[in-house]
């Protein structure tokens, strides 16, 4: 759902949200709610959640924003987030990950193509006496698997010290932040820095899934090509799946 486009003279309430304009969202917000839809039913709440920023978040939900605010499709802002850290805040803010969009999909579904990472994280949260999340826990082996045969290979040192170098850089961020928000508000940064560390490491375990399984696909295919197969149809850039589908909040 698009972000509404700028205006030549001012940015409204949800271009500012997505922009991380604390400043105009301030101004704006004298004269409107946080949970008020534009034309598209798209509220400063999605906008916020969506490009990550959660300092507007706390600031709209200080003035009565709700994270369970629903668009047209029934989707709340923790169906926008492309962060662990972002979902991590709503959720802390009774976040709600049992409901359903339109399409019949919960957010971690509804995430699980685009943002794999996210989507395994809220699936971690769901309530464990949840038949949803009982559901989604179930792993069904083929027959034809052995249950001890591994479906990922390790991935390349390379891969792995670049994974390593990405989460430490992104860790860093954070910590820095945590601290620097601590300080401006004279409060003990201790618990909110383990959350931190918590959920990077958590972060590291998917990335090491998620590349294991890029190389094991990459061998297969490398297999497939040099063996051949009956059609004489190779799997060239044309066969690619639908692709990742474009965000439709980028027309900005």
């Amino acid at each position: 759902m698009p972000v509404p486009a700028r205006t030549v003279n001012a940015k409204n309430i949800w271009v500012a949200a997505g922009d991380g304009d604390l400043d105009r969202v301030q101004v704006c917000l004298l004269g409107i709610s946080p949970n008020q839809a534009d034309e598209n039913t798209y509220t400063p709440m999605h906008a916020a959640a969506s490009y990550g920023h959660i300092d507007i978040l706390e600031y709209l939900v200080s003035r009565g924003g709700d994270v369970n605010i629903t668009d047209e499709d029934g989707e709340t802002p923790i169906y926008t987030v492309e962060s662990v850290e972002v979902a991590h805040w709503l959720i802390d803010h009774n976040a709600r990950l049992d409901i359903r969009n339109s399409e019949g999909l919960r957010p971690d579904e509804h995430l699980a193509e685009e943002f794999p990472e996210v989507s395994a994280y809220l699936t971690t949260r769901l309530s464990p006496t949840s038949n949803d999340a009982t559901a989604q826990a179930t792993v069904t082996v083929p027959d034809s698997v052995s249950p001890t045969t591994s479906t990922t290979s390790p991935p390349s040192q390379y891969a792995q010290d670049q994974s390593a170098n990405v989460l430490t850089s992104h860790l860093m961020e954070q910590v820095n932040g945590v601290m620097e928000r601590a300080e401006a508000e004279g409060r003990d940064p201790e618990e909110e820095l383990r959350e931190v560390v918590g959920t990077t490491v958590l972060e590291g375990i998917l990335r090491g899934v998620r590349l294991g399984q890029e190389t094991s696909d990459e061998q297969q295919n490398s297999e497939n090509a040099s063996h051949g197969n009956g059609n004489g149809f190779g799997h060239g850039a044309g066969d690619e799946g639908g692709g990742k589908r474009k965000r439709t909040d980028e027309a900005r």
